[in-house]
């Protein structure tokens, strides 16, 4: 019984080293942001990709996180950026609908 212990300690303090220490920045992404513009609506476009709403960078469908609201999926690059999006969404969809207009206006 003193082995189960000892493993499942061990487990507990790996899980929360990966999700919450250093480990949580190499699987989402959260070094290096590179705040690059690209599809602003946030949406995937086609080639897997969507925009975060909080810092604009590109966020890969699979990688991050991810958050539904109203309706909508959005994706994140960082814990950090989606707690920030859970304070305030209203705050980055409208950040973001105002990027999208000025996008649609751009081309014309």
């Amino acid at each position: 019984m003193e082995g189960l212990g000892s493993f499942l300690l061990f487990a507990a303090f790996f899980y929360f080293m990966m999700r919450f220490g250093c480990g949580s920045h190499m699987t989402h992404g959260q070094g290096g942001h590179d705040h690059s513009k690209g599809n602003a609506s946030g949406h995937d476009d086609g080639a897997g990709k969507y925009i975060d709403p909080v810092c604009g960078m590109e966020v890969e469908t699979e990688q991050g996180y991810g958050k539904m609201y109203q309706g909508m999926l959005y994706r994140f690059c960082s814990r950090n950026c989606l707690d920030k999006f859970d304070n305030e969404p209203e705050r980055y969809i409208n950040k973001q609908q105002a990027l999208v207009m000025e996008e649609k206006n751009n081309d014309h």
